[in-house]
């Protein structure tokens, strides 16, 4: 069984080479891009006016003026520092809606496609600071091309269980019973690692856009506080997605520090 794991991952690598790889301009970091920011933009389009039809057909569309205005202003700011940082967003069809929702989540997709949930802004009650450390972290993803990586690691990983299985089938040897393992371990040596980077990655970059967005960057340390008390026990780091809370917390304090002169300037 071993001879066959080590085979599939030895043609998963194989699939990420021939999948090529682009550097990121905002990180620097090479990433597996099988899949284009373009291509996940389109397939973010395509979910995000599925969503918002069914959300306006359920009268699940926030509409308060007050609300909507308010995280519209915020996330206005904080676009016109992410296309600064990266100009070809420029051309994104930057967009956000608040959902009625009592979950505590935001997102923002490829291509600029971003939502708030009451959930959110009833149970933890952020500031304007501590959203723009929200959405700022959120915008993040999508400037650093996450989505169109997650999808080229998910597509590489199919790729490389795939070709695992033709390859003991050229063998002589049926491997489809260990096919579902070796995705496992696929997915725990790909994807859990890569979206723990990916998470720390958007927690430098969104405060960096929130402070010189003007935004208190002292204020990501407060809201992952609030967020802790509204969320609840955590897996350990290593089997986590998201950084262990107290890890994240040292970091983000850190990285507020830094930025505070930034943000300093930016409120001058």
């Amino acid at each position: 069984m071993y001879r066959f794991l080590s085979t599939f991952a030895a043609i998963a690598a194989l699939a990420a080479l021939f999948g090529g790889c682009a550097v990121n301009p905002i990180t620097g970091r090479e990433q597996v891009m099988m899949v284009s920011d373009e291509e996940a933009a389109r397939e973010s389009s395509q979910a995000y006016s599925s969503l918002l039809g069914q959300a306006e057909q359920s009268n699940a569309l926030d509409t308060n003026p007050q609300t909507v205005n308010r995280v519209r202003a915020i996330t206005d700011r904080l676009i016109d520092q992410a296309v600064a940082m990266r100009p070809e967003t420029r051309a994104w069809a930057w967009d956000v809606h608040v959902i009625n929702s009592k979950e505590v989540n935001a997102w923002c997709m490829a291509g600029g496609k971003m939502a708030v949930y009451a959930g959110l802004l009833q149970k933890v009650q952020p500031s304007d600071d501590e959203l723009a450390q929200v959405m700022g972290h959120e915008i993040s993803h999508a400037l650093l091309s996450h989505q169109a990586e997650k999808l080229s690691r998910a597509k590489m990983q199919s790729m490389g269980v795939g070709l695992g299985v033709l390859a003991g089938a050229a063998m002589g040897v049926d491997v489809r019973g260990v096919a579902g393992l070796a995705n496992s371990l696929a997915t725990g040596g790909l994807q859990l690692p890569n979206s723990r980077q990916n998470e720390s990655e958007a927690d430098q970059v969104g405060i960096e856009l929130a402070a010189k967005a003007g935004y208190n960057p002292r204020a990501a340390v407060s809201l992952w506080e609030k967020m802790l008390k509204v969320g609840g026990d955590r897996p350990p780091e290593w089997l986590s997605t998201p950084p262990n809370p107290e890890t994240r917390l040292q970091a983000l304090s850190q990285l507020a520090e830094r930025l505070m002169p930034v943000y300093q300037a930016a409120r001058r």
